[in-house]
Parts: C-alpha cells; structure tokens; sequence
C-alpha cells in the first residue's frame, strides 16, 4: 500500500520548514506548524521537486507511464498559492503534470490536514505509484510487486 500523511509539528531542526521522509510505500511529510504558509509552500514545492527527480515516481495517464524523465510531459507536481475553492486546497491533474492550488488564508496546520485527506482521495484514482527497491508501491495493493 501506499501512504502518504503530513503532520504540522513544531520540532523541525532550526531553519527547515519541511521535512520528507520517504521510504517504500510511506511517505511522511512534516511542515514547521509555526511558519508562514508562504514559505512552507515554497520550500514543499523545492522537496517535491526532489522527490519526482529521484525517478521513483510515477503518473499512469490512460495507457502511458509517466515519469519526471518521460520526453514529451516529464511528471511534475507544484503547488501555487491561490484561491481556487473554500477548500483550503484543489487538485488539478493532466498528463504529467499536477498543480495544487493553495488558499493562501489557511494556515499550516490547516494545510496538513486538508493535504491528508486530499491526497488520500487523489491516491486512491490509481494513476500514481512509487517504485522503490524495485517494489511497485500503489494504493490499490496490498502486497507489493516486485520488478
């Protein structure tokens, strides 16, 4: 199975407003409960961009896998401060590419919670997975496969 979770804390070290602890099929996600969503948003965005680089992550879009290396629509997750809905947070998803539009009145805390149950939900589509130690990681598998 594939998890996701992120938490608003308040004992990140001195000077880190995000901390991403991947490991196979769980992926933690902790933002500094106390920062201005602004700057816990920008760094998120710089550690997810890491995340997809590392080529561990995948989009299935139809009949296509979609990878950061993918030629035509390389994967890329961003998320932008903006009021799309009184959501606190909407997905926006094509090929390749998902956007994340934040409401820029919510605060962190609120962030996290909202993000758990949203990316539950989004997961549970089927079109991401993780490939990790050769193991294919996804909501929709209760054991893993490997590769």
């Amino acid at each position: 199975m594939l998890h996701v979770t992120y938490e608003a804390v308040n004992d990140l070290p001195p000077g880190r407003l995000v901390d991403v602890d991947e490991n196979p099929g769980r992926v933690t996600i902790r933002f500094d409960a106390d920062a201005p969503l602004r700057e816990v948003v920008r760094d998120f965005n710089i550690e997810v961009d890491r995340m997809v680089r590392s080529a561990r992550w995948f989009q299935l879009w139809d009949d296509e896998i979609v990878s950061f290396n993918s030629p035509r629509h390389p994967l890329r997750i961003e998320f932008v401060l903006e009021k799309e809905e009184h959501q606190g947070v909407v997905f926006e998803e094509r090929k390749g590419d998902l956007k994340a539009f934040v409401d820029p009145d919510i605060d962190v805390t609120r962030f996290a919670a909202v993000m758990n149950t949203l990316t539950a939900e989004h997961l549970s589509g089927g079109r991401w997975f993780q490939l990790y130690g050769g193991e294919i990681h996804d909501v929709s598998s209760g054991s893993m496969s490997k590769v």
